[in-house]
């Protein structure tokens, strides 16, 4: 239950306009945007999510674990594209997203927290995610 009403507010009252402002380009401290395939339609998918860029790596803690829709389209195509904040502006960069299922994700949320302070946010469980970020397609 409560899985579903968070969703619910995150599809319907929180996401929509965090992912206009991104793709208007307003600079929104502490989030990137998340671009996988549908897995059903082949579609694109963006999603807004945390920045966690540390180096040429990007980590996302899924807050839905396995059931999040982006982690499912991920296990079916794991070429992503992340629309990371540069300064004030966004590019977009190609990458390879891979699920790390055996990862504990409230260290790695931990972890995250020493990495990015000011920029990470508490989440509860869910299953790391650890893109790398090798080209700038932009």
């Amino acid at each position: 239950m409560k899985h579903r009403i968070v969703h619910t507010l995150q599809k319907y009252v929180v996401n929509p306009p965090i992912k206009l402002a991104l793709a208007v380009g307003l600079p929104l401290p502490g989030y990137a945007l998340l671009e996988t395939k549908g897995r059903k339609t082949g579609k694109p998918r963006r999603t807004p999510v945390g920045d966690g860029r540390v180096g040429n790596q990007f980590w996302i803690v899924a807050e839905h674990g396995m059931k999040a829709g982006y982690i499912r389209n991920i296990e079916r195509d794991p070429h992503v594209r992340l629309q990371l904040r540069d300064g004030l502006r966004y590019h977009w960069h190609a990458a390879t997203a891979q699920l790390l299922l055996e990862d504990d994700p409230r260290e790695r949320q931990r972890w995250l927290a020493t990495q990015l302070p000011g920029s990470a946010r508490e989440r509860k469980g869910g299953a790391p995610l650890r893109n790398a970020t090798p080209q700038h397609s932009d």
